[in-house]
């Protein structure tokens, strides 16, 4: 029924809620990126994520291994949902959306999967008895074109944010699968097709929010601006650490340790003091991202340095207790993709194609915001270095650092600013993680990464 379509493909974005993506290690990747440390409760606290922060990730590290198993459940349900729905009596337009909610979601954990990992095991159609069950990987440069044509289909199938009534905001779009396949070519250094679909999403109706904070509002979360967002939810009904768990993480991890400013508190994700010195001096972002000494009161609490071994702590996610008076029933969504990432795209892809002069334009509206000085007659070597840095404020803790040192000059931008803050060990191979040993064991035909 079409009821049992729509349960199929709620059940394909769930795996996005999961602490092994979105609730948890998509952001630590951050802390991988340089932007902050570990914190949390000092001594083995998050030992994994210290590890992969250090580049002396083993083959059996737990973060890894989440890596590499969260996106799976998420490829299934969608291939479940695209083998099953087409021959399904339903409302046509019903099924049209649902299609495209299917491509989308595999080509983002697809997307997920082959920056981390590589070459991966490339599964279009749900497996069952007699079929091969230990695939081998597939070249990466074939998993990027499902990806591509997932997300391609998923533009012209879905309609656009504003058909949606608020009960069905947060599904995919067609604004989210443009916007997305824009990242996808940008990875893959097409410039022109990132002009030209950045330019699209424009059309579409996204806009910046006028403050900066709005995006990290719980009252205005699907937002002009967000593209897409992992949706979560107070009560989510399920053991805060359970899968099943729909209410939000980042909150509670990320609030400052011993503080009492927010229900949890854990600390972890403490910005550097190097990574705070970028900011430029009036940028309005600081106030709306980061704990400092004598920043805005949260709640009416003075903020204490002593709460954090680097004396800052990530303020963007943060719920009152008003919203969440427990430490397992924080509503706060997740941001996967906004415009203001979108105008960046587009300033970088110009200034590749040798128009720095046009890439100042979409540079300059998300630094206006920011209440920062307009950017101008920069050499194209010039642009591209702020332009990257003002992707790392505007998207600070949010999960997109890291992607962004691996992809730029196939990753020797990012290993040069690793050692250039004193992660020395980061070489080569940490550009893509181990294939985990417990997936080698138990698969044999999976080879591992270089150098692991």
């Amino acid at each position: 029924t079409e009821e049992d379509a729509i349960a199929a493909i709620n059940g394909a974005y769930q795996p996005l809620q999961w602490p092994k993506l979105y609730n948890m290690r998509m952001w630590t990747s951050d802390i991988m990126a340089g932007n902050s440390i570990v914190g949390a409760g000092g001594g083995d606290d998050g030992r994994e994520t210290q590890d992969m922060a250090n580049f002396v990730t083993s083959t059996d590290n737990p973060g890894v291994l989440d890596l590499f198993r969260g996106p799976s459940p998420g490829i299934l349900r969608s291939n479940i949902v695209l083998q099953r729905v087409p021959e399904m009596n339903i409302d046509e337009n019903i099924k049209k959306q649902i299609l495209g909610e299917a491509h989308f979601l595999r080509g983002l954990y697809y997307f997920i999967l082959v920056r981390y990992f590589g070459d991966v095991p490339l599964i279009t159609k749900p497996q069952v008895p007699g079929d091969d069950l230990r695939p081998a990987r597939t070249d990466k440069e074939l998993v990027y074109d499902l990806i591509i044509n997932d997300l391609t289909a998923a533009k012209e199938l879905l309609p656009p944010k504003s058909s949606y009534s608020s009960n069905d905001l947060g599904r995919a779009t067609k604004g989210a699968a443009t916007g997305l396949l824009a990242k996808v070519f940008l990875t893959l250094g097409e410039w022109e097709q990132v002009v030209n679909l950045t330019k699209e999403v424009e059309n579409l109706g996204y806009a910046l929010n006028p403050d900066y904070a709005d995006n990290f509002d719980v009252n205005n979360e699907n937002s002009v601006e967000s593209l897409f967002e992992v949706q979560y939810t107070s009560n989510g009904g399920e053991d805060f650490w359970s899968n099943e768990n729909q209410s939000s993480w980042t909150s509670t991890f990320m609030g400052p340790r011993n503080s009492g400013m927010v229900a949890g508190g854990w600390g972890w994700n403490q910005p550097t003091q190097e990574f705070v010195n970028e900011y430029e001096e009036g940028d309005l972002r600081k106030d709306a991202t980061i704990f400092y000494e004598g920043c805005p009161l949260f709640d009416g609490v003075e903020y204490d340095p002593a709460f954090s071994s680097t004396g800052y702590n990530v303020r963007k996610f943060l719920v009152s207790k008003s919203v969440s008076a427990t430490y397992d029933n924080s509503p706060k969504n997740f941001p996967v993709l906004r415009f203001a990432d979108v105008l960046l795209m587009q300033a970088e892809a110009l200034n590749n194609l040798g128009q720095t002069t046009e890439a100042e334009s979409p540079l300059n509206r998300v630094r206006a915001r920011a209440d920062l000085p307009a950017v101008t007659g920069l050499s194209q070597a010039e642009m591209k270095e702020v332009i990257l840095h003002e992707r790392r404020m505007e998207l600070a803790f949010e999960g997109q650092r890291w992607f962004d040192l691996i992809r730029v000059d196939n990753g020797t931008w990012g290993l040069d600013f690793l050692h250039s803050i004193g992660r020395l060990n980061a070489s080569q191979k940490h550009l893509l993680f181990p294939i985990p040993l417990r997936e080698i064991e138990s698969n044999p035909n999976l080879t591992q990464n270089p150098g692991y």
